[in-house]
């Protein structure tokens, strides 16, 4: 296994870590490792793959115009009124 070495991080940045690591009942290192693992950069091929996925279910719909989510956002915060 690899180790890594960061410098220069913001001491917020690591309290922050240091809190959710005592959540999750877990030492900091361990909590560093689960989040590096969790959001590692996504390969070519799974980015290819996740793609294509997109494209098909895109193409269950080709007809239907889809409503943008700010809108969807703006009609819930204000309250949506049929006139």
């Amino acid at each position: 296994m690899a180790q890594v070495l960061i410098r220069n991080l913001d001491e917020a940045v690591i309290e922050g870590y240091r809190e959710q690591a005592n959540r999750n009942q877990r030492s900091l290192e361990a909590e560093l490792r689960a989040v590096l693992t969790r959001y590692r950069p996504m390969s070519e091929a799974g980015r290819s793959a996740a793609l294509e996925r997109l494209a098909a279910v895109r193409a269950m719909t080709p007809d239907i115009r889809q409503t943008p989510s700010e809108s969807l956002v703006r009609e819930d915060r204000d309250g949506y009124r049929e006139a």
